[in-house]
């Protein structure tokens, strides 16, 4: 692991994801209301594109080459993440005007054309799981993809944890706030190892050990984001303390794949250094 280059390795798969992203969603001349326009604008934003990766790198830790199918399927769960983030943003949620260093959705193109490329991504997500799945030698494995994908997104994922963030009343706990982090954050973590896990066909052991990485790093990227943020308030703390423990058990349950989660090791580790991680 000392040897290992995460900034190489992050760089080459940003590279891949983001030709992939811009070949598959063309403008095209015909665009009512600019809604393709809309989406692109918000998917091929600046990332990290940090769920895609993962994706691929528990494929890899499984032992998969990764393939076109393999890279879309990865892909999919980048289209979720940025709908999430354009309906996030939205006047009647979280209410921003800046995201990734740009207008947000809603500012450049309107609320009602923003709501239709977060709702057009999200629906775009599962085409592309389809697509894969033509396109695999073994499509039944995306079937488990794609229900991976929409329990990560849905009313018990990332949906139940925006409706959580929308109550009057914030967390009072540590306990509360890690529960909100699981829901809202986490869910498409784990769907994101989830889908590696499946496109990959690992056993049910494997999967287990790569679904509870996608858990802890994203209840411990979330507490790094709010630890950079200043907003962990009295629970300061203890929510670092909480990043380092869960940085262990996330690299404790790659460990078992050896060399080949390199990569997955290195993305948790990089959670308990002193900068962001960036969305």
């Amino acid at each position: 692991m000392s040897t290992f280059d995460l900034a190489c390795y992050l760089a080459a798969k940003r590279a891949e994801v983001d030709a992939l992203l811009d070949a598959r969603l063309p403008q095209p001349a015909d665009d009512p209301g600019r809604l393709v326009e809309a989406m692109r604008y918000s998917l091929l934003a600046p990332g990290k594109r940090l769920r895609p990766i993962l994706a691929m790198a528990a494929a890899e830790a499984v032992g998969a080459r990764l393939g076109e199918p393999e890279r879309i399927a990865a892909a999919a769960v980048e289209l979720v993440h940025c709908y999430s983030l354009i309906h996030d943003d939205l006047p009647a949620m979280d209410d921003d005007d800046i995201r990734r260093g740009r207008p947000t959705s809603h500012k450049a193109f309107g609320e009602a054309t923003a709501i239709l490329a977060g709702d057009a991504l999200l629906t775009l997500a599962f085409e592309w799981l389809a697509d894969a799945a033509a396109l695999a030698s073994w499509p039944s494995r995306y079937a488990l993809a794609i229900r991976a994908l929409a329990r990560g997104a849905g009313a018990a994922g990332m949906v139940r944890g925006q409706a959580r963030d929308m109550l009057p009343e914030p967390p009072a706990t540590l306990e509360a706030i890690e529960r909100l982090h699981v829901e809202k954050t986490g869910a498409l973590f784990h769907a994101a190892m989830e889908i590696g896990a499946a496109v990959a066909g690992a056993s049910a052991e494997e999967a287990e050990s790569l679904g509870r990485f996608g858990v802890c790093y994203g209840i411990a990227f979330q507490h790094a984001d709010d630890r950079d943020d200043g907003e962990h308030g009295g629970f300061a703390a203890r929510a670092r303390e909480r990043i380092r423990e869960l940085v262990a058990e996330a690299i404790a349950a790659a460990q078992s794949f050896g060399d080949a989660a390199a990569p997955l090791c290195a993305l948790a580790q990089r959670l308990d250094d002193a900068s962001a991680p960036s969305q």
